[in-house]
């Protein structure tokens, strides 16, 4: 995915309603979860990112600062985040409990 065109969000849109949902695509630029949850708003929050499984079942929880992910917006308006962090790192994280 070209992210060139994409406007990076602002520290004040980091919040849950604008974060919950998002697709985060890892180092390789291939899709390694989707945001589930935040907690907190702002840089210094924590997104829980389910990662593996399919459709939902069987992925694993893990919890990420907000500041290890860039957020932005696509040219549809859709919310998506990048990180440097890989599907098998995620997977490596310790099981995030609610």
């Amino acid at each position: 995915m070209d992210h060139t065109n994409h406007v990076r969000l602002a520290a004040s849109e980091l919040t849950p309603t604008i974060l919950e949902g998002a697709t985060v695509y890892g180092a390789d630029d291939h899709k390694v979860g989707k945001v589930d949850h935040v907690h907190g708003s702002g840089t210094d929050s924590k997104a829980v990112i389910d990662v593996g499984g399919f459709l939902g079942i069987g992925a694993k929880p893990v919890a990420v600062p907000v500041s290890d992910l860039d957020f932005m917006r696509d040219e549809d308006g859709d919310v998506h985040a990048v990180t440097t962090w890989t599907k098998e790192q995620l997977k490596a994280m310790p099981e995030h409990h609610y």
